[in-house]
């Protein structure tokens, strides 16, 4: 009788791996031989260490994002902390205007937050949001700008090569290590152009 109850359990928790949000929990009660509650579900998987958490956003990566990051960890990993002072980051972010994010729970153990089955897949131009781009460096922060339209490859290279270049000269004043300017980037941007 023990094993049943054991198989049982089991079998309630093995369909987290591939449902692992609250739709996983109505494929349990309606899939299940026997009748099964919801709140049955929710101790059993609490018993294994799954808790229902905020499902993060990250964006939709191919196995060439992927490759492309672990290149620049593998080549910039063993750098120093001095090296990390002199570079300036660059990025984008949307803002949904309307509406509002979707808030979405799933099960899983702590540590799992980034595992494939877990995060939210985002895609780009979902519309009723404004995308912003800013800098910082070393504790600073440089320009911050909205971003009109669609972009593409070569707006975004004007963006940078104009308000990138500001934020360099703002921030070497405001005491980037040494007086240095990252010049690489820039020479990399006309070769994009």
């Amino acid at each position: 009788m023990g094993k049943s109850k054991t198989s049982g359990k089991k079998s309630l928790v093995h369909p987290w791996e591939q449902f692992p949000n609250a739709e996983g929990t109505t494929f349990i009660c309606t899939n299940n031989s026997t009748k099964v509650s919801i709140s049955i579900v929710k101790r059993v998987l609490y018993r294994h260490n799954l808790k229902g958490r905020s499902a993060r956003k990250k964006p939709l990566l191919q196995n060439r994002h992927k490759k492309a990051r672990l290149r620049f960890a593998t080549a910039h990993g063993d750098k120093y902390h001095t090296f990390w002072r002199n570079v300036l980051w660059s990025d984008e972010t949307k803002i949904e205007l309307f509406g509002h994010n979707d808030h979405c729970y799933v099960w899983r153990k702590k540590g799992e937050a980034c595992k494939p089955k877990n995060p939210i897949p985002t895609v780009k131009h979902e519309g009723g949001s404004i995308m912003l781009w800013g800098c910082f460096a070393a504790g600073e922060t440089g320009a911050l700008h909205k971003i009109d339209g669609i972009m593409r490859k070569y707006n975004y290279v004007e963006m940078l090569l104009q308000y990138l270049k500001t934020s360099v000269k703002a921030l070497s004043r405001m005491g980037l290590p040494n007086g240095q300017r990252p010049q690489a980037y820039f020479q990399s941007c006309g070769k994009m152009a």
